[in-house]
């Protein structure tokens, strides 16, 4: 076994990536996430689904890969430059609700939503708002971010807050956490 992905990417994914590299967007999820991602959403039928950080929704194609016809994706993002490549290539998918907002805003008001399952790529949910976000989980929840390994687009000082956000994320009583050393550094809680 090797770390490639040999299997099928989702219909709009290469497609996506073109037009992420063209536009100059380089905070794009890794693919090696991205294939987990879609696992894990497998495990979650007729499930609500929170992406934290659309970006041009190349992770977002490989969620909806994984989900069932009856769950929902809302993915929210607040470049709106980027969303629309999301839009362009995913927006006939009437399973996903693509919101351009500010995350911290959109927390606020919707923390009364509950999901099965959120992929916090973006700071707020995972650096800001993780208490509100980790309260928006259904018991059995899947709750998944990454970027946990050092990154080289790190700005200074960011390591010590990832360091603080696994230390919180660990002392915690109401997650199971597994963390991976794996791909840029995934960490998955389930909501007890």
């Amino acid at each position: 076994m090797t770390e490639e992905i040999n299997q099928q990417f989702p219909k709009a994914y290469q497609q996506i990536n073109g037009a992420t590299k063209a536009s100059g967007f380089d905070m794009a999820s890794d693919v090696l996430t991205c294939s987990l991602l879609r696992t894990l959403a497998a495990t979650k039928p007729s499930g609500k689904f929170l992406e934290l950080g659309t970006g041009t929704g190349l992770s977002t194609s490989w969620i909806l890969d994984g989900l069932d016809q009856n769950s929902t994706l809302t993915s929210i993002d607040n470049d709106s430059k980027f969303l629309a490549i999301a839009q362009t290539f995913l927006g006939d998918d009437d399973r996903l609700t693509l919101v351009d907002t500010d995350g911290a805003e959109w927390i606020e008001k919707n923390k009364d939503k509950k999901f099965d399952y959120i992929f916090a790529d973006t700071w707020h949910g995972k650096y800001l708002l993780l208490e509100e976000a980790l309260s928006m989980l259904n018991s059995g929840g899947l709750y998944i971010i990454d970027d946990m390994l050092p990154q080289s687009n790190w700005p200074d000082g960011h390591q010590d807050k990832a360091i603080k956000l696994i230390k919180d994320l660990e002392s915690r009583d109401d997650l199971q956490l597994t963390k991976q050393v794996w791909a840029t550094g995934i960490v998955i809680g389930v909501k007890k």
